[in-house]
């Protein structure tokens, strides 16, 4: 996909409006359980800060239904990117308004403002075109480095391209380019695996990623959601379903050890791997012994590996695996539309201005 990236950019005393993605994981005080979302973007947001620029970094934070709710306020957030940065990061009331839009003209080159919580007004999910005016008036240019919302028609994603020069962040960058490798002559054996649920929004994946793969391994869930909804996959021949499961009696919570041994065989030649979604209930150690045994084994085979979706980058962030794979998206739904074929909204906005 063609679109401009941040080093084609001028950036030097403008003011940089950077849509990320800081949803991150909070325990009950409120403290970040896992960074990967924040250090995901480090290398775009010092990249700027490098050239001199004034950024001005927009996110949402949970699902506070459009209205402010101070428990999804950003401000941990913002303390927790201040400790990576190692710089001090200005903190906002609001993420819209005179005020803030002042204190953007007042930044110097090397400032960080982040603002507030950008799904506190339901305007911002409606792509309300006002909203979008408010937020762009807050930069002079426009950065997505946030591919996990990219499938959202929302304001900070599809509105703000439309009115300011847009470009691509590093870490979206390298999003696109380990998901296009799986898509562009990737090389053989390829072997998809598919867990979590929900069989609907994984069948055009798992149709279309059948076409190019040798293997498509499902986990239990799916494979029981396929069968009792009688499911038709284009390229059944290269569909496997699980031989058996823990502990059975249709509440298989993890693959049992005859599916174990088959995809970890499977596994073993593999050069391509692209695994969404853990294979049992990963929450629990009882059920998480064959997830582990098909990381274990992807790593092992030395492939070229995806993972992705938010749950498997807990798991794999949880066993300290995460860094031994080749991409780990932080995408789930949207890294499941764009494998599918859809073109999704958030890329598709970074070509919308007039001037690009």
């Amino acid at each position: 996909m063609s679109m401009k990236s941040i080093r084609d950019a001028t950036i030097a005393g403008l003011r940089v409006l950077m849509r990320c993605d800081f949803n991150v994981p909070l325990d009950k005080e409120g403290g970040v359980t896992d960074d990967f979302r924040i250090r995901s973007t480090l290398p775009t947001i010092e990249y700027i800060l490098g050239k001199k620029g004034k950024l001005v970094l927009m996110t949402h934070l949970g699902d506070p239904d459009g209205k402010p709710t101070k428990a999804l306020s950003v401000e941990r957030i913002r303390k927790k990117l201040a400790e990576l940065l190692d710089t001090p990061v200005a903190s906002a009331q609001d993420c819209v308004g005179k005020t803030i839009e002042e204190s953007t003209r007042r930044m110097k080159p090397g400032d960080v403002l982040l603002l507030e919580n950008v799904r506190f007004h339901k305007e911002e999910e409606e792509n309300n075109k006002e909203f979008a005016q408010k937020l762009a008036a807050l930069g002079d240019m426009y950065v997505n480095d946030a591919f996990s919302v990219c499938h959202r028609p929302h304001a900070s994603v599809v509105g703000v391209p439309l009115l300011l020069p847009a470009y691509a962040g590093f870490f979206l960058e390298l999003e696109l380019q380990g998901l296009e490798r799986l898509l562009l002559n990737p090389a053989h054996p390829v072997v998809a695996v598919i867990g979590g649920k929900k069989i609907e929004s994984k069948l055009p994946v798992i149709d279309r990623i059948s076409k190019t793969a040798d293997a498509v391994l499902l986990g239990n869930i799916l494979a029981n959601e396929a069968k009792s909804k009688k499911v038709k996959f284009k390229n059944s021949s290269k569909i496997f379903m699980p031989l058996d499961g823990i502990p059975g009696q249709g509440k298989e919570f993890d693959i049992g050890p005859k599916t174990k041994a088959l995809y970890v065989k499977i596994l073993k030649n593999a050069k391509t791997v692209f695994w969404a979604g853990p294979l049992g209930k990963y929450e629990d150690a009882r059920y998480e012994e064959g997830s582990l045994a098909v990381a274990k084994a992807i790593i092992k085979s030395n492939a070229y590996s995806i993972a992705g979706g938010g749950n498997l980058l807990a798991f794999l962030g949880k066993h300290r695996l995460r860094e031994k794979f080749s991409h780990v998206s932080t995408g789930g739904s949207a890294m499941l539309e764009f494998l599918s074929g859809k073109k999704l909204p958030g890329l598709e906005a970074l070509n919308y201005y007039a001037g690009n």
